[in-house]
């Protein structure tokens, strides 16, 4: 498929797939065609057995995303401004509940819509420039694909209050610090990095790891009896493949598994 501001790519063995915004003149800055773009690109992850892990980034190193594109939005009316970000929120959904592990791989500035992106991801590495925020308040406007719902679940509400009330911005170290970053690594390193763990990931049984994200996402949402009861329902799901038995074959043999998603 073709895109208009995403370039995707794929690894050799097709298991890792590299979502890149691609308007580093903007700092990647999310356009009406830019959300088209990721909704097509992360709703055909749901039917594509193949892939096993998302690296998730943005061109250049001078942003992740700097959020929506406001110069494109100063001449919206309200309804088709209203029309864009039901957009951004299908494709935001798109990311959150992509059935493969997405890793953020962030250089320079992920704010406001570009943080959210970020955070919408499961985990994010971050290199030593990055820097985020969500300042939206600062503009009159409310962050709007997940930012309130997912930064507390992150860093505690408290934090978060505070991030979103006075847009402060973080840098890389505080982030790191406070849980917003899995990984700190240096200026250039942070798509190598989200590669790198990206492959580890694709290594193993697709099944599982894919139960263990839905068991991890939905169990937060539940209470713990309820939770527990979707984790054993996961494992059920798991047993009953040829992967386990290829990987408890593997490790009698002393080998690698060969796993097939089946």
């Amino acid at each position: 498929m073709t895109y208009r501001h995403l370039l995707v790519t794929r690894s050799d063995d097709a298991r890792v797939v590299t979502v890149m915004l691609n308007r580093a003149e903007q700092m990647n800055a999310m356009n009406t065609a830019m959300g088209e773009d990721l909704l097509a690109c992360f709703d055909g992850f749901q039917r594509d057995p193949d892939v096993r892990a998302v690296v998730f980034t943005g061109a250049g190193d001078r942003a992740f995303c700097a959020g929506g594109d406001l110069k494109e939005r100063s001449g919206m009316t309200d309804e088709a401004w209203r029309a864009q970000h039901v957009i951004f929120e299908q494709a935001a959904f798109r990311v959150l509940r992509c059935p493969v592990p997405v890793i953020a791989a962030v250089e320079g500035f992920a704010l406001a819509g570009g943080c959210e992106l970020a955070i919408l991801s499961d985990f994010i590495v971050a290199s030593e420039t990055a820097v985020f925020g969500v300042p939206e308040t600062t503009l009159g406007i409310f962050p709007g694909i997940g930012g309130t719902q997912l930064l507390p679940r992150i860093v505690g509400a408290p934090l978060a209050k505070e991030l979103i009330f006075t847009g402060r911005r973080m840098r890389a170290d505080e982030a790191k610090a406070v849980g917003l970053v899995n990984h700190l690594v240096p200026a250039g390193q942070a798509r190598a990095t989200a590669t790198q763990i990206a492959t580890t990931i694709a290594k193993n049984g697709p099944i599982a790891v894919r139960q263990a994200k839905k068991a991890i996402a939905y169990g937060a949402e539940t209470d713990l009896d309820t939770a527990m009861i979707l984790a054993i329902e996961a494992y059920n799901a798991t047993v009953v493949t040829e992967d386990r038995l290829e990987g408890v074959r593997a490790f009698n043999e002393k080998r690698k598994p060969e796993f097939k998603g089946k």
